[in-house]
């Protein structure tokens, strides 16, 4: 019988992957002040970047993910991140609106392409304890949208948005590390992933796999909601300097890498649905508590926010993989892009809502979808790992 144990050398290259790979997509926002005040856009034509972005990639993620459970595409891990790199240094170098709304569409496109296989392979390579090994593959990413706008303040803040175009060479290198190490990802796809009818245990659950669908579309919402208003509200309502507000939201950003660090390992002993809904559960008075008490103990429960919005992150998506087992590569497309997508759609309706009352409107319907998706999550079947999806390590 093949080896159950995880493999960190093919998990290591995975996860510094989504670093890269990630922090092209955590750039676009970050590079909208350099765009306006450089090529003169109006907001509406600077959204219109973002939304270019996010929606190709959302779109095309469950639709790479398809093609990938009929045959195998792990060429798609080097090739999303060279491209995810590339568009976003095209960007850089373009001049007129359409031309840059492209560059981004093909940096969106490679992050999209990059996310199916990646997390199919991070899978494999989990061995028996899959929610840990995708909670390390899954840091990567959280790491990498960190560090995007840290890369755009480096290189658009010191010599403008032509310095973006360097964005090429940490894409095209980890690429070429990846192309590397592909030869030792292919054997840990296990034949028996190629069917797609299961037997017994492990027919696909899709009433289980919409509903979990349901559960990242609201908390995406939130998470969406609360990396949108939470500065606005410390700078308006609260009188917090801006650079201060911005702070806040890296610290909750940082907060849930480890937290997703923390989710998987407790997901493995305790179970994926008692983690998912013992971090939604507290989300809700917590954000009561950051509202209502000001100060640093205000800021400290913003923290522990966004360890517990990001803390799920991982353990959703091997709950996905398991309901669907056979066809990893649509469920993480689905879990890792559509719903996350979907769940963006929401904000601008959040926005209309803080145009008209105030951004403090915004908080009590931000309160009520942790709860929501707490409820959902707990009517969640318990998923059974399959057995046919070892690993053999490439140690």
């Amino acid at each position: 019988m093949a080896s159950r144990t995880a493999d960190r050398r093919a998990l290591s290259w995975l996860a510094a992957g989504h670093v890269v790979n990630d922090m092209n997509q955590g750039a676009v926002p970050a590079l909208l002040p350099f765009l306006i005040a450089e090529r003169g856009l109006s907001y509406a034509a600077a959204g219109g970047v973002v939304l270019a972005a996010t929606l190709l990639s959302s779109l095309i993620q469950p639709v790479l993910g398809h093609l990938s459970d009929r045959r195998p595409l792990p060429f798609l891990i080097p090739l999303g991140v060279l491209a995810a790199g590339g568009g976003l240094a095209l960007a850089g170098a373009v001049t007129s609106y359409w031309a840059t709304i492209a560059a981004v569409l093909l940096s969106g496109a490679g992050v999209a392409a990059f996310h199916p296989e990646s997390a199919r392979y991070a899978n494999y390579a989990s061995g028996e304890r899959r929610a840990t090994g995708m909670s390390v593959f899954s840091v990567g990413g959280n790491l990498g949208i960190a560090l995007g706008p840290v890369a755009i303040a480096a290189l658009a803040g010191t010599g403008g948005v032509a310095r973006v175009t360097w964005m090429i060479l940490p894409a095209a290198l980890m690429a070429a590390l990846l192309v590397r190490e592909l030869p030792l990802l292919r054997p840990l796809r296990p034949q028996a992933s190629h069917s797609l009818a299961g037997e017994g245990t492990d027919r696909p659950k899709w009433g289980a796999f919409s509903r979990l669908s349901g559960v990242i579309v609201i908390r995406s919402l939130f998470a969406f909601g609360l990396v949108s208003f939470i500065p606005l509200y410390l700078v308006t309502v609260r009188g917090v300097p801006k650079e201060r507000a911005a702070l806040a939201v890296t610290a909750m950003l940082l907060a849930g890498a480890l937290a997703t660090l923390a989710g998987g390992r407790l997901a493995d002993r305790f179970g994926r649905r008692a983690v998912l809904v013992g971090f939604l559960l507290p989300l809700a008075p917590l954000l009561v508590f950051f509202l209502r008490v000001p100060g640093v103990a205000g800021l400290a429960s913003l923290v522990l926010i966004g360890g517990g919005t990001v803390g799920t992150y991982s353990v959703a998506v091997v709950m996905g993989q398991e309901y669907l087992p056979g066809r990893e590569g649509i469920a993480g497309g689905v879990t890792m892009g559509l719903a996350i997508g979907i769940g963006g759609i929401g904000v601008p309706l959040l926005g209309a809502l803080a145009d008209r009352r105030g951004v403090a409107a915004v908080f009590p319907v931000l309160m009520a979808l942790p709860l929501l998706a707490a409820a959902l999550s707990a009517t969640l079947p318990a998923p059974r790992p399959t057995v046919r999806r070892e690993a053999p390590s490439a140690a």
